[in-house]
């Protein structure tokens, strides 16, 4: 249906001293720090692991050298999903509005409609980091990973809130990681991803020169060893308060593929004179693999 005057009478009379409730400022795209963005030409993407070998074992003297062999293991699919948003509006109603025009006004709602749900589905990767199973079949934080070499994990056995003790133990952690057949990896955390909520505690664990909560007059290990170079980043729409996240540099983790970019459209009806609007876009979001990010939920 199309929106008309009397949706919107006020904008037909003299005397109003100001229109709000469109022109609130934006965040810049918080996704953008946390998925590896790409861009996709197929309906859509699958990542396949490969395995390699394990640790060379000691040949004896004559003895027959050993083989190993590699193979093709689960598969991660990135499913392109269409998102679109319309509106309609009456040509009296653009006619006669005292205040601009209406279209031009709910254009840019659109726009940040668009943006709010590609905010959401991006976030709703790590929302659902316990409960939605990825290629190998277990959540994204699990502590049962299956591999060639048994299981691994990339959360805590025991949750735990935000503090300098639970960061350390998940760097730490991060820096044993290892790969499907049990070699170490070089892993390292490279930034904090965390909800509004811990945005002040973030801002002390990891910008104090000096340790937090404590009369010991040590320094800020964190921060003078640089163990996490990007920081902390707030996401704002995580909607577990006190769950937290490390994105380490393992590639190949979060990843967003854009299958189509914002495409706007405009339209109109020659019998009715209504204008009609849209916008849409193709995108997914989701993970590859689960080494890319270490996190927990809070003790709570």
């Amino acid at each position: 249906m199309a929106m008309n005057r009397a949706q919107f009478a006020k904008m037909l009379e003299p005397g109003l001293n100001t229109l709000f409730g469109l022109e609130y400022d934006s965040y810049p795209p918080e996704y953008a720090s946390v998925f590896e963005s790409n861009t996709s030409q197929k309906a859509f993407e699958e990542d396949v692991l490969l395995t390699g070998f394990g640790a060379a074992p000691t040949k004896n003297e004559g003895a027959g050298i050993s083989y190993d062999s590699a193979s093709q293991q689960w598969t991660a699919r990135y499913q392109h999903e269409t998102v679109a948003l319309a509106f309609s509006v009456t040509e009296e109603a653009e006619e006669d509005g005292l205040y601009g025009s209406l279209a031009s006004r709910y254009t840019k709602a659109l726009a940040r409609s668009m943006a709010t749900t590609k905010e959401i589905k991006a976030a709703n990767v790590l929302n659902q980091a316990t409960t939605t199973a990825g290629g190998d079949g277990v959540s994204l934080l699990s502590t049962a990973h299956p591999t060639q070499n048994g299981n691994q994990s990339n959360t805590l056995a025991t949750a735990a809130d935000l503090s300098e003790t639970s960061l350390e133990s998940i760097l730490i952690n991060i820096a044993d990681m290892k790969d499907d057949r049990g070699l170490r990896i070089a892993a390292q955390g490279t930034m904090l991803i965390i909800p509004t909520a811990y945005t002040f505690v973030a801002e002390r664990l990891l910008e104090s020169q000096l340790r937090t909560g404590t009369a010991d007059n040590d320094l800020n290990a964190i921060k003078s060893g640089g163990y996490l170079p990007q920081g902390y980043h707030v996401m704002r729409r995580l909607t577990d308060s006190d769950q937290f996240f490390i994105k380490t540099d393992v590639p190949d983790g979060l990843k967003m593929f854009q299958r189509s970019p914002m495409k706007k459209g405009m339209e109109g009806d020659f019998e009715t004179g209504n204008v009609r609007y849209k916008v849409r876009e193709r995108y997914s979001f989701g993970f590859t693999d689960w080494r890319g990010l270490f996190g927990t939920e809070g003790a709570a």
